[in-house]
């Protein structure tokens, strides 16, 4: 399925294509993160995926990766395409800034994906798992 990339792609789209294959691409490594937790059935694996994928996780993941300074400079640019990108659609449960926050996100996701940064996008991914279950750790949950 993989074909070679083409390089202007990732500069060419904008931050709401970015982010709808970057949708795709973070929620595979949840996925299968939760997989590997053991969890099997379809109601188990829905609700703790929303843990991980909602607007309001991906919100806080992105302001956290900002306050921290784990995105590079050309991650963070994505970042403000993403969500400074005019979109005709919101979050049902998601005020309008964490929806944009959160397309910023998953914009960062698909310009990785598209730039063919496989090693970055496994990276992240694993950082915001990890950031996630700290976060409830730290809630008591």
């Amino acid at each position: 399925m993989s074909q070679p990339v083409n390089p202007n792609l990732a500069q060419q789209l904008n931050g709401i294509a970015l982010a709808y294959l970057g949708d795709g691409v973070y929620e595979v490594f949840v996925r299968q993160h939760l997989l590997e937790l053991g969890l099997s059935k379809p109601n188990q694996l829905q609700k703790r995926a929303v843990h991980y994928v909602s607007a309001k996780a991906q919100a806080f993941l992105i302001q956290t990766m900002l306050a921290q300074g784990v995105l590079t400079a050309t991650e963070i640019s994505i970042f403000h395409r993403g969500r400074n990108a005019k979109s005709y659609t919101k979050a049902k449960n998601a005020s309008v800034t964490t929806y944009r926050q959160s397309t910023g996100f998953e914009a960062v996701f698909g310009y990785l994906k598209l730039t063919d940064a496989t090693e970055r996008i496994t990276e992240l991914a694993q950082w915001c798992i990890t950031t996630i279950e700290a976060a409830e750790v730290a809630e008591g949950e």
